[in-house]
């Protein structure tokens, strides 16, 4: 997790391997981003979603994600 001034270049990035600590993990499919003006918002919301409350929040968003995407195949 952190902040980029070029998301698709860093997502790029991310699938080709380039990123030692994500390779064993990619390909990446991206769910979910969010954009700030400053640089300055952008650390301290990444600050504060490493943060305990932080990750309380992402787990959260993550499990909506998931749950609605496996209600849609079971009824399509």
């Amino acid at each position: 997790m952190s902040y980029s001034s070029d998301l698709r270049s860093r997502f790029t990035s991310h699938n080709n391997g380039e990123n030692k600590a994500t390779k064993p993990f990619a390909p990446y499919k991206l769910i979910f981003y969010e954009a700030f003006i400053s640089k300055s918002d952008a650390k301290n919301r990444e600050e504060y979603l490493k943060s305990g409350y932080g990750r309380k929040t992402i787990n959260g968003m993550l499990r909506t994600y998931l749950n609605m995407h496996s209600e849609r195949k079971r009824y399509s």
